[in-house]
């Protein structure tokens, strides 16, 4: 037995700091996710609870009669805005300090290794409640990439792109698909952020 997981990065979304929407592009992407997933036998719909991934999940399960749920364990590892008064250059040094260095605890949100081994339990119990099923989690970049580094090896990241660790923050964009099974305990790597869907 095995799950099907379809890992959606959110679309684009506004400019802005804080829990910000999706951007009118943003809301076409989805709109052309929604419409490549509906081939698909979704059971469930995951999403992470910031706005920008809800309003895509929602997109999504309009097109396809799908439920969503939220879960928080599928929120970005930090976003700009939840300390207050960090400036857009101070949370990207902190951004990238923390993809450097995957053990830092920054001071708002979760290292890299906390937010990828979070996004790993989530699907394990997905995994466990529909062990035959395929569903999609609507989540953000920087945790698929930090789940990913976390379950896969530096050499099997590598087959999908070259330098996979050090590029890793320009890799997933946005309704970017990524597809993952989880059998027997083990997550297999199917796909890498294929956006045909979307051209």
């Amino acid at each position: 037995m095995s799950t099907q997981f379809y890992l959606v990065r959110h679309g684009i979304k506004e400019k802005g700091i804080h829990d910000v929407a999706l951007a009118p592009e943003g809301v076409r992407q989805a709109q052309k996710t929604a419409i490549f997933l509906c081939t698909r036998p979704i059971r469930k719909i995951v999403s992470s609870p910031l706005l920008r991934a809800k309003q895509t999940a929602q997109l999504i399960a309009e097109a396809i009669g799908a439920p969503v749920t939220e879960n928080i364990r599928l929120r970005e590892r930090a976003n700009w805005g939840d300390l207050p008064g960090q400036t857009f250059e101070q949370f990207v040094e902190m951004w990238e300090r923390c993809t450097r260095d995957r053990d830092f605890i920054p001071p708002v949100g979760d290292s890299a290794r906390k937010a990828g081994e979070r996004m790993a339990s989530c699907l394990q119990e997905l995994a466990a409640e529909h062990p035959q099923d395929s569903l999609i989690i609507v989540t953000h970049g920087g945790l698929i990439t930090d789940f990913l580094v976390n379950v896969f090896t530096e050499e099997q990241l590598n087959e999908r792109h070259p330098d996979f660790v050090d590029e890793q923050s320009q890799l997933i964009p946005e309704c970017s698909i990524t597809n993952v099974v989880y059998q027997d305990g083990i997550f297999h790597f199917a796909r890498l952020a294929d956006v045909a869907h979307l051209l």
